[in-house]
């Protein structure tokens, strides 16, 4: 059994254990496709809680060193960079280089907003409120009224008309995921979700040890016939998608299809965890599934993408049938969000600073997509102006694997495709390229030139990585 060396390493416990996952990877101490502890197996042998170990191996595999099947295991994946050849595009005559410097589009992040003057003025408001001390106090179940008020004035500029009573605050999506899949779910459950899908559900997945299978997909996401199929043969509880802006491919849903899936989630009992982070980038948001059919699905959305990831501020809005059991569930789970992050979050929402960090964010977000659509003028790929992200098809012979190792070669960092994949499902032809974490819009230039003169090489067989 693989045991990590943890001695002389700082920091939280998750990411010293990733780092020395990824360190005995590169080293070849651990070959590609060595199978790794269990996430109980190893927290026993490291006196660890399995959660620290879930979330090292969530974040070794969104480094792209490992990957995991619900029901199989976790598994080493070789380092891609050193099997990549040293050349690429022999014949380019101006191979473009970031000269030592990494361009970051493996992250899903807003362009980031580098003047701080709304979060400055916010908190030197906080200080001179004497009821900032209030904040300090532990808040009712599903956050203070205030906070979840704001709350309900987001959900409602998504779509989704609903009251402040219905609404509870919670640290992101990524928590709002968890207490729904607690609240819906038991382990060994069956959930189905896009046959590509959110890196982070298959984490959240495999830690309460459901079991995913993924449903055939088109251009606006889950096609119901495969939905349908799914759920007569594998019986869900539930069902999770993202219908606006999907990640990994940016499908949005018409709102046809979302009446489609919501009465196929119905007409099998099963509950929709509706997903919907990116709503908000759209000047006038499609109505959710959860406003359409809000009987049969639990909503969640954050403003991390909208307003700024470190917020950790995110609203969950369970169906009402069971909505007596999600206060429990957020509090048991990591008690609150924080309340002084949620007032900045609830400032934000109601002075009107919420509608312009958004209104920047689209212009700078369409201004680099247009840089995308312009360096890869001739090719394929799936893509909204208001997208962080776009779905990039990958030319003959390319594959996915050899593109993010010969990125990698030449300094720019992208999310292996595999990452994305669900069960046993065949790997797409295709790379998810993320355009807002770049440092500027010429970094963007050069990284997206990179990625367009690799494309344009032979890719023959000696190009792709097995």
């Amino acid at each position: 059994m693989w045991a990590p060396d943890l001695n002389g390493r700082s920091g939280p416990k998750y990411l010293a254990l990733a780092d020395a996952l990824s360190e005995d990877v590169l080293s070849g101490r651990l070959a590609h496709g060595a199978r790794l502890p269990t996430h109980r197996e190893l927290a026993e042998q490291l006196g660890v809680t399995v959660g620290t170990v879930s979330r090292a191996y969530a974040e070794a595999e969104r480094r792209g060193f490992v990957s995991g099947e619900v029901g199989r295991g976790t598994f080493a994946r070789g380092p891609l960079a050193d099997a990549a050849p040293a050349a690429v595009s022999r014949g380019a005559s101006a191979a473009v280089a970031l000269d030592d410097e990494v361009a970051e589009l493996s992250l899903n992040v807003p362009p980031l907003d580098h003047r701080g003057d709304a979060l400055a003025a916010t908190l030197q408001a906080l200080a001179r409120d004497p009821a900032t001390a209030e904040l300090m106090e532990y808040p009712p179940d599903g956050g203070h009224a205030r906070h979840r008020a704001a709350g309900a004035l987001w959900v409602t500029r998504s779509g989704y008309p609903v009251s402040a009573n219905d609404v509870y605050v919670v640290n992101g999506c990524q928590h709002g995921m968890a207490a729904a899949f607690h609240a819906l779910l038991k382990p060994g459950d069956v959930m189905l979700t896009e046959e590509v899908t959110y890196p982070g559900l298959k984490a959240v997945a495999a830690a309460f040890h459901l079991r995913l299978h993924g449903v055939a997909m088109d251009a606006e996401g889950l096609r119901p016939d495969a939905l349908e199929a799914a759920c007569a043969d594998k019986q869900p509880r539930a069902i999770y998608c993202v219908p606006t802006l999907q990640n990994p491919t940016t499908a949005t849903m018409s709102k046809r299809r979302r009446l489609e899936v919501a009465e196929i989630a119905r007409r099998h009992g099963a509950v929709i965890v509706e997903d919907d982070v990116h709503g908000r980038l759209l000047p006038e948001p499609p109505a959710p599934i959860a406003a359409l059919a809000p009987d049969v699905t639990c909503y969640v959305t954050s403003t991390s993408k909208g307003l700024a990831p470190g917020l950790r501020i995110g609203f969950l809005v369970p169906p009402a049938p069971l909505a007596h059991r999600f206060a429990e569930l957020v509090r048991t789970s990591t008690w609150m969000a924080a309340p002084l992050m949620a007032e900045i979050a609830a400032r934000w929402l109601t002075d009107g600073t919420a509608e312009k960090l958004l209104a920047a964010k689209r212009a700078e977000v369409a201004a680099r997509q247009q840089r995308a659509a312009a360096a890869f003028a001739g090719l394929r790929y799936a893509a909204s102006p208001a997208s962080f992200h776009l779905w990039l098809q990958l030319p003959e012979p390319w594959r996915a694997d050899a593109v993010v190792a010969h990125s990698s070669r030449r300094g720019v960092r992208l999310t292996p495709t595999e990452a994305f994949v669900v069960g046993r499902a065949p790997t797409p032809h295709a790379i998810r390229l993320c355009l807002g974490a770049a440092r500027d819009r010429d970094q963007l230039d050069r990284a997206l030139r990179v990625i367009a003169e690799i494309l344009e090489g032979p890719g023959d067989a000696s190009s792709v990585v097995a």
